[in-house]
This record gives structure tokens, sequence and C-alpha cells, in this order.
């Protein structure tokens, strides 16, 4: 070991509280992780927890330049309230659509092939007027705008119709709420992205897990955000009952939907390794299914 005189340990120490000194304030309950690759925050309102969540993995500007033109796919399929956790959180979407206009985005729409009644779904679940406020188009589906694309590597699928508005767009921001579903177990960013398509969905779920994975090879969202601010625990995807719904008040952001999904599961008791499609996605390289080799940021605005 080198001998230290007392000067040298004064010299060291004055060095090392500079250095401190000189790294920047962070939020209380922010624990540093250079450059995450998913944030998750929890403990707060829904519009503040998204936009800390995004913030803490380079910002929306990371994600939207100036001039683009974006799509955002909240999960709202249901005629149902807030609430009851069948839509993604209606605050934490207008929250999304500004974000994207402060980054400088032309133009973003907001918009969900809906299973119940589409004014109905728009209405109840608090997203239309939300995102229009906060300065989105909001659109109903029309049908004429179904368009067959090719799926490249895709297994079971080489082709299906996708809405135009995702072929189009510059920039998806797939922001799925977490939940049952009574078929695939859980619903997160991967199914969600089932609203931008045509044809018979129902075809899609024989052989599901390798179907799902083909799909999100054609349709490749920037940045994905899951809504865990309620989650519906049984009788998804449609719910009803409070009963069934269970406040966690966190947000997930990350670029690599693979690990946001897994890192959702938990939310669930899921073991993300059991979970075919994420293991499938995984093998063809759409995302990082351990978590161990993900760069998780926790933020919690509730200390």
């Amino acid at each position: 070991m080198a001998d230290y005189t007392r000067r040298d340990f004064i010299r060291i120490g004055a060095g090392a509280g500079a250095a401190l000194a000189a790294l920047p304030m962070l939020p209380e309950g922010l624990l540093a992780v250079p450059n995450p690759d998913l944030a998750v925050a929890r403990n707060g309102a829904p519009g503040l927890l998204v936009r800390k969540a995004v913030e803490a993995i380079g910002g929306m500007g990371r994600f939207v330049k100036k001039g683009q033109t974006v799509l955002l796919k909240p999960n709202m399929g249901w005629d149902r309230l807030p609430e009851q956790a069948a839509n993604t959180n209606p605050e934490a979407v207008a929250e999304v659509v500004r974000m994207c206009l402060e980054a400088g985005a032309s133009r973003v729409r907001v918009l969900d092939r809906t299973c119940n009644e589409p004014r109905r779904c728009y209405m109840r679940s608090g997203i239309e007027k939300a995102a229009k406020a906060a300065g989105a188009e909001v659109r109903h589906i029309v049908d004429s705008r179904f368009q067959d694309l090719a799926i490249s590597g895709g297994e079971l699928l080489t082709s299906w119709p996708v809405y135009r508005d995702a072929l189009e767009s510059d920039v998806i921001i797939n922001m799925p709420i977490a939940k049952h579903h009574n078929i695939s177990g859980v619903t997160l960013s991967f199914k969600n992205l089932m609203g931008l398509l045509g044809g018979d969905r129902g075809a899609l779920h024989n052989h599901f897990m390798t179907k799902i994975v083909d799909i999100n090879m054609a349709i490749r969202p920037s940045l994905t955000i899951i809504d865990a601010w309620r989650i519906m625990l049984r009788n998804g995807p449609t719910g009803g009952s409070l009963a069934d719904v269970a406040e966690k008040q966190l947000f997930i952001a990350s670029a690599d939907r693979v690990a946001a999904d897994a890192w959702a599961m938990g939310l669930f008791n899921i073991d993300p390794n059991t979970v075919e499609y994420l293991r499938i996605a995984a093998k063809r390289g759409l995302g990082q299914l351990d978590l161990k080799r993900v760069k998780i940021q926790e933020i919690n605005l509730g200390v």
C-alpha cells in the first residue's frame, strides 16, 4: 500500500468533494444510472410520471425531431371509464402529446381500432378530449385506410393489412395499459399494436405467440410507454369491476419493447422468461429479455 501524508488525504478529499459538487443535482427519489435503457417512474400524478420516465431515457427529443409526424397509439378499445383500467390513462396520453409537440413534432395523431363502438370508446376513455386539448389530431379508423404490408422475417404471417397512418408517420409511440387478457394472459406493448391492424384480428389468436411477434417485425415503434398507473388484474381485456383494478402509480418507458414488457410482467407475478412471445421476440433480435442486462433507472417521487 502506498504511503499517504495527511496533506495527501486533504488534497484527495478536496478533489473528490469538488468532483461531487460538479455533478448535476438529482431530484429526490432518483437513483442515477448512466444512459439507462429503461426507466420506471412511480408514486405521482400520471402526467408527471410519464414525463419523468421519458426524460430519464433521454427525453422526447431523442425520439421526435423537429418537423416529424408522430402516431401515438394508446389503448382506447373499450367502452370503459379511466377508473376501470381497460384503456390507457388519458392524462398520460395528453402529456405525451405535449412532449412530442415540445420536441418539435409537426403533427401528433392519436387513434385506435376499437373493439366496442368507436365514438363511445373515444369519449368514455377520456382520451379523445384530453389528447385534443393537448394539441393532437384524434382520428377515427376508416376502413379504406388499411393497406397490405409485407412482413419481412415473419414465420406464420407474410403480410397483413396495417393502418396507413402507421406506415406514413415518422415516429410511432406505443402506449399500452398493463392488464390481464383472457387469451394471451397479459396484454402489454406487443399486443397493443393489434389496434393498428385491419382484417380478421381474431385469426391472430390461433398461434398467437408467434403471430404477434410477426406483426411486431413489421411495425416498429421508436418508443414504448407502458401505463401501469392502474392495472387490471382479472377479467381482461374488458374488465368493468373496480375490484379487478389495482393502483400501482407507475409508468415504464423504453426504446426496447421486449425489456419494457419483461419488466411489466413482474406486476402480475409472471417470470418474463416463461412468456413465449418474449422469448421468440428476443431470439429474433427485437429486444433484450434478460433484465440483468438492461440498465434500469428507478424514479420514486413518493419518497
